[in-house]
């Protein structure tokens, strides 16, 4: 890997200035997700599927933070994909769920900064879908994965003949429809900004899934960070 100067030359990156970089794209694309999960669905009433979904739910019914339960739901999500997907993203997912659950209690502390959006879900799900795309592209592009959904969805895939597609679709519907309890039918509609943006996010070329061999989520993931 190589950062190229002004005038064309290439300076090579040793591997700990890479590992940082990956770290800080990682780190600021888990500021961007939880800024705009905290201050566009959480004070919109737009939701999410999968892990996020979820974390919305837990604070709607029982008052817990979702820069907790996200941590908490990930970590146990993790251990599962260490045990059965192998250990090549571990260290990066677990860094991205710890950076959400910090930079989300942060959010919190601040209040809100944006709008309120409440009245017009089909903007909050616009604004809400830009926010959640990038901090999602950006920690994925570094190698690290934005939920416990990404591992739920590669278990799916790797013990059912379901496609990773199918799989991600399953997690989201069910987390949809639990939301129905506190959410209108209507809001629904204009939810899952995530879902959208993981079929959007274009990923290295060296990005693959092995879904025999069980490796990891993407395994050439950060190698094109430059």
């Amino acid at each position: 890997m190589a950062l190229q100067t002004l005038e064309g030359d290439l300076i090579p990156m040793r591997p700990a200035k890479e590992t940082l970089t990956r770290y800080a794209v990682l780190l600021l694309g888990a500021a961007i997700l939880s800024f705009g999960l905290f201050n566009v669905h959480s004070q919109s009433g737009v939701t999410e599927g999968g892990v996020l979904g979820t974390t919305l739910l837990l604070h709607h019914w029982f008052g817990i933070s979702p820069g907790v339960s996200e941590f908490v739901i990930d970590v146990i999500c993790y251990a599962l994909g260490f045990r059965f997907l192998g250990k090549a993203f571990f260290k990066y997912a677990i860094a991205a769920s710890a950076g959400f659950a910090c930079f989300y209690m942060l959010w919190e502390r601040v209040g809100p900064v944006l709008p309120d959006l409440s009245g017009q879900p089909l903007i909050a799900a616009l604004l809400g879908g830009v926010f959640v795309g990038v901090g999602v592209g950006l920690v994925v592009r570094a190698g690290g994965a934005s939920g416990g959904d990404d591992v739920l969805a590669l278990l799916l895939n790797k013990f059912t003949k379901l496609t990773l597609s199918k799989s991600y679709f399953m997690t989201d519907a069910i987390v949809l429809a639990l939301s129905l309890t506190y959410i209108p039918a209507g809001r629904i509609v204009f939810s899952d900004s995530r879902g959208n943006a993981r079929e959007r996010i274009k990923l290295p070329r060296n990005c693959t899934t092995v879904r025999n061999q069980g490796s990891s989520l993407c395994s050439g993931l950060g190698k094109d960070i430059s």
